[in-house]
């Protein structure tokens, strides 16, 4: 093709509408085409090759195909390296610009500098915005220009802050038609990529709106559909945060919160690169000496802890890709605390598992639970799961769903002692907190 391009290159952002990148890709001065890719450096590492979220991806890259062919345009979807991958673009079109939107993980960072040292070679442009958080990296500060750490008080900041301006959705439906107008390219099958097919079955991304406005009523107990289950959606941006914080705002202050958390570990994350890369927020938890019990680990994977309301929660995750949020928090307390093995297994496990992992999230979740973390539970609370059933699963109606066998007489006893493994948390957090 002779004629100059942008491309706007999709990654956490799958969808058409609302899309900030797209947005202004198509309002610029060439015709734009939509570039995917499944790429290498994280598929390679994917040890399931049913991994159900690169399913997810393909399912979604299909459907928005559909209507870009009705468009006469097309996806360019390429499997392959990002570097390898711009370079196959860069000798098949002649490239002004090309849009993104920022993403925030460790990889991406560097991903991101790379291929816009390549791009700069050739004399091309890479332009980033924001789009899956509503206030990013310095937009909510402490009066003194440093990041929050705790959530608080960052909230109120980022809902004083806030404005109609940050919700409004980019209109990208009224520049479609500045698409590149191209035969279809093939999107690489599953099969090619080295996947298979799953059985998992993905949420809709449409929540009632009433489910939304109980929220704050339904949300801890796991055994009704008190949750939106739209976290993979807002993962790979097949819905936009600005219309659900949007709807958030006129029905559930306990939802828009939720969304809030969203960008405040991202703005952790961004502020202390660290916590990406293994290391706990709070330094003096790295001096923790972690058991490990490679056996009581898999137990713990595999929902055979002899606890219920923690081996439902696992066994969940094993079927579905999905932990409720508050059944999330009792696992981890459990593994970290009182199985006192080291909260970043429980990390490694989830981002293999969960279709909505997002490393952000899920590393302040895991490093609340263990104590490690901003703004964390202090490290003497530790969850007693038989309360945490009392009082959030009363009726067993999730225990049943997920272990019947629960008052069997095969159901395993308990992996550990409850009192005892308080006793020797607390011992071991204090030793090593003490040494600080």
């Amino acid at each position: 093709m002779n004629q100059p391009i942008n491309i706007c290159w999709f990654r956490r952002d799958l969808r058409l509408k609302d899309n900030a990148a797209l947005y202004h890709a198509l309002k610029g001065e060439h015709p734009v085409l939509p570039v995917f890719i499944f790429d290498k450096n994280i598929l390679d590492k994917l040890d399931d090759k049913s991994d159900a979220r690169v399913q997810f991806i393909h399912d979604t890259l299909n459907e928005l195909q559909v209507y870009l062919l009705q468009k006469g345009a097309t996806f360019h979807v390429l499997y392959n390296s990002p570097e390898a991958a711009f370079k196959t673009l860069c000798s098949q079109y002649e490239i002004s610009k090309v849009f993104i939107n920022h993403d925030y993980e460790p990889y991406a960072r560097e991903r991101d500098e790379q291929i816009t040292s390549l791009l700069k070679e050739k004399n091309i442009d890479l332009l980033s915005f924001k789009d899956q958080v509503i206030f990013e990296k310095d937009e909510v500060i402490k009066d003194d220009g440093k990041p929050y750490t705790v959530f608080t008080p960052y909230s109120r900041k980022w809902k004083a802050k806030l404005e109609d301006f940050y919700l409004k959705p980019y209109p990208t439906q009224r520049y479609i038609k500045n698409l590149v107008r191209l035969s279809p390219v093939e999107i690489p099958s599953l099969k090619k990529m080295g996947f298979t097919a799953t059985a998992i079955r993905f949420p809709p991304k449409d929540a009632e709106a009433a489910l939304i406005k109980h929220y704050g009523d339904t949300r801890n107990f796991p055994g009704i559909q008190g949750t939106s289950r739209l976290s993979i959606h807002l993962r790979f941006g097949t819905i936009s945060i600005r219309t659900l914080a949007a709807k958030a705002q006129g029905l559930s202050t306990t939802y828009l919160n939720e969304l809030i958390w969203r960008d405040f570990y991202q703005a952790i994350l961004w502020h202390f690169s660290q916590v990406g890369k293994g290391k706990s927020f709070k330094p003096a938890y790295d001096k923790i000496e972690w058991r490990f019990n490679e056996s009581e680990f898999e137990k713990w994977c595999q929902g055979q802890t002899g606890y219920p309301i923690v081996d439902a929660g696992m066994r969940e995750l094993n079927e579905t890709g999905f932990m409720h949020n508050r059944v999330r928090m009792i696992v981890a307390s459990f593994l970290c605390k009182h199985l006192l093995l080291d909260w970043r297994l429980g990390e490694a496990y989830f981002a293999q598992k969960l279709l909505d992992y997002d490393l952000a999230a899920n590393n302040g979740g895991w490093q609340w639970a263990a104590g490690s973390g901003c703004d964390a539970a202090p490290y003497f609370r530790i969850f007693n799961p038989y309360l945490q059933t009392k009082k959030f699963d009363p009726e067993f109606k999730y225990i049943r769903k997920w272990v019947p066998e629960f008052e069997g007489l095969n159901y395993p006893p308990p992996i550990v002692n409850h009192e005892m493994a308080r006793e020797r948390c607390l011992k071991t957090y204090a030793k090593a907190l003490k040494e600080e």
